[in-house]
């Protein structure tokens, strides 16, 4: 371990993943938005007027502004798929708008134009804000670096400027510049916007080091061995634009017959206006037939059928803290067959804390006196195993006395003079090297057993003599466990850790939670690849993330989740869905509540078809009359809402299985 005493200028408030300060895309810089707000206002300003007696002259113009800002992009959009032989389900609902003003359903119709209108504005709005944290990430990387020379001089360079075989200099504090090897040097590196590592990497001679991440202490000279191009941050910008271009498009179930349906609703019509034309019906006749078949047969009913459901489920899992963007992932979530998770600021909190004291045998110190020593020295420093140990001295209430001549070394650890007694904290192998006494021996045994589990160990030496150590982890999170349990039994199959922390680490938590499926050491392409082996199975798979490391696999997965709280600003504008108060123990939650949704959609679909099958045989059969067609198309409408609303109610998260919502 290492002492980070971070320079003025280091960036101190950096986030544990290394993201970038949070942007914010405002609604109303969207063309889609404004078009939308304007139509929304101009109904609500018509709405009262005509449900209040006022005459047409005062609302009429008010709902044709809003049919025109609402509709004309939206419509627009549609007539240029219809060139390409395309109908789309939009222009479908722009000509059953103006079907239904035709006939006297103003009102009905500028509500269908609002709704449409809203929801083209909200999918624009996520995907600029998923574009600008994709731009963003790029900001992890510094725009200048130092380089050396041939004559060993200096030249400060665009980062651009870098090539293949030049020699930069990291120096403490700042983030290193390209990808590469270091030459010289020594210092801890936080490079958990790469790999999610909750700690500092010590990095020497011979190590590798990726761009964006964030030196320590030492000094480093690197030698370029990545254009900026091909480094590991350039090359997680370009997954996470290539996943969201080429993810499989993303449709309602409803949708997926759309064309079929709006095809054989348009032939329909105007089968029911020109054949009896034909046999020598009056023109208004069949017009009036034609419209009301239009009204009892437009997809108003079957659209409501699948939205309400989904849309109550989105809303009571917002309550209960997790924020899903569409309707479309509260579709696609219950179609998970199989969960990955990442650990770092997943499984665990993302944050080092001591879990066991160990003062050897003969040292003659307790657990509270080791600690006070350790926790004294480490005062000074920074670093984030240095903070664990402080922090849990002062969690037990502990004095600290005030440390003398301290210094740290990059790599080894900290020394300083506690109550003027010298007192070192650092990395066992290199406190305990050329240390052959038997005290040492028995020190170096204990610390390797715990290291060997996948454990952190700081060694803590009183006079140059071995007293004691600390464990440090990253603690789990108390809701894992059941998690993993829950996810288990939910989709079939156990869900698998994909994290670029070591494999002992991974191992050591898989066990602790009862995952079975570990793949450690991942970089952020291998977690692509082992989410799109998976997919070529015919699996569904659910990524469940937090940092910029994990964005590509949550934007090419069938369903991505952040974890809203630790999570980075690329990974929770990437993810279809955010765990905003961070309970891992919703996930397997809002699947079942998901597989509700899809279930009540399913039963409103069969109430719609049966309504629009019986108006329209009543229709062609017989003689339906205009109000009651429409009294019974709305009819069924409120029913399939009114159903599909259900799942707003508290008990429908409260019926969730226990284990699920523990």
């Amino acid at each position: 371990m290492t002492s980070t005493l971070t320079p003025p200028y280091a960036d101190r408030a950096a986030p544990r993943d290394g993201g970038t300060s949070r942007r914010r895309i405002r609604l109303l810089a969207l063309p889609e938005a404004r078009w939308a707000t304007a139509a929304t206002v101009l109904f609500l300003l018509a709405l009262p007027l005509q449900l209040t007696g006022a005459p047409v002259r005062a609302w009429g113009p008010l709902y044709a502004l809003s049919y025109a800002t609402g509709g004309w992009e939206p419509g627009w959009e549609g007539l240029k798929a219809l060139r390409d032989k395309i109908l789309d389900v939009d222009l479908l609902m722009v000509v059953a708008a103006l079907g239904a003003a035709a006939i006297g359903q103003v009102m009905d119709g500028a509500l269908l134009i609002v709704i449409f209108a809203t929801s083209g504005a909200l999918e624009a709005l996520a995907t600029a804000r998923t574009a600008d944290s994709v731009r963003g990430l790029l900001d992890l990387a510094p725009a200048m670096a130092t380089r050396l020379d041939a004559d060993g001089g200096e030249q400060t360079v665009a980062i651009e400027e870098l090539a293949v075989g030049d020699t930069i200099v990291v120096r403490p504090g700042e983030r290193v510049g390209a990808d590469g090897r270091v030459l010289d040097g020594a210092s801890d590196v936080d490079q958990a916007t790469v790999t999610g590592e909750p700690l500092p990497v010590a990095k020497e001679k011979g190590d590798e080091v990726f761009a964006g991440t964030l030196n320590g202490t030492g000094a480093l000279r690197v030698r370029v061995e990545r254009d900026a191009s091909d480094s590991v941050i350039a090359r997680i910008v370009r997954m996470v634009e290539e996943a969201s271009e080429t993810k499989a498009p993303t449709q309602l179930f409803i949708e997926k017959v759309e064309q079929r349906y709006s095809l054989g609703m348009v032939a329909a019509t105007l089968a029911v206006f020109l054949v009896p034309l034909a046999f020598g019906a009056q023109l208004i006749d069949s017009l009036l037939r034609a419209m009301t078949f239009m009204i009892v047969a437009s997809p108003c009913a079957v659209v409501l059928a699948t939205m309400p459901p989904l849309l109550s489920a989105i809303a009571n899992a917002g309550r209960h803290g997790v924020l899903v963007k569409s309707a479309v992932v509260m579709e696609r979530l219950g179609q998970v067959d199989v969960v990955a998770l990442d650990k770092t600021g997943t499984l665990t909190e993302g944050t080092p804390r001591v879990t066991d004291i160990r003062p050897l045998t003969g040292s003659g110190l307790g657990e509270g006196e080791l600690l006070v020593l350790a926790a004294a020295a480490e005062q000074p420093s920074e670093h984030p195993l240095a903070r664990a140990v402080v922090d849990a001295a002062r969690e037990r209430g502990l004095a600290l006395p005030v440390a003398e001549d301290f210094s740290s070394m990059p790599g080894v650890g900290v020394t300083a003079a506690v109550d003027g007694r010298p007192v070192a904290v650092g990395a066992p192998a290199r406190l305990l090297a050329g240390a052959p006494d038997a005290g040492s021996a028995r020190a170096a045994a204990l610390a390797g057993a715990l290291e060997h589990d996948g454990r952190t160990v700081v060694l803590v030496t009183l006079d140059g003599t071995p007293v004691g150590v600390l464990v440090i982890a990253d603690r789990l999170r108390p809701d894992a466990a059941a998690t993993v349990s829950s996810l288990t039994s939910l989709t079939g199959t156990g869900p698998l850790l994909l994290t670029g922390d070591n494999s002992r680490a991974a191992a050591r938590l898989a066990a602790e939670v009862g995952i079975e499926d570990v793949r450690a050491g991942l970089l952020p392409q291998d977690k692509v690849s082992a989410v799109r082996e998976l997919e070529s199975a015919g699996r569904k798979v659910l990524v469940v993330g937090d940092g910029v490391n994990d964005a590509p696999a949550l934007a090419a997965a069938h369903t991505g989740i952040a974890m809203g709280r630790t999570g980075s600003d690329l990974a929770v504008e990437t993810a279809d869905a955010v765990i905003v108060r961070d309970e891992l123990a919703t996930v397997p939650a809002v699947i079942a509540l998901s597989r509700r949704a899809r279930k009540l959609v399913v039963q409103n679909l069969v109430i719609a078809g049966a309504f629009i099958a019986a108006l329209v045989v009543w229709d062609l059969a017989g003689h339906l009359p205009l109000p009651l067609g429409v009294a019974g198309h709305e009819g069924s409408t409120v029913i399939v809402g009114l159903n599909g609303l259900r799942l707003l109610r508290e008990t429908a998260w409260a019926a969730l299985p226990t284990e699920l919502t523990a």
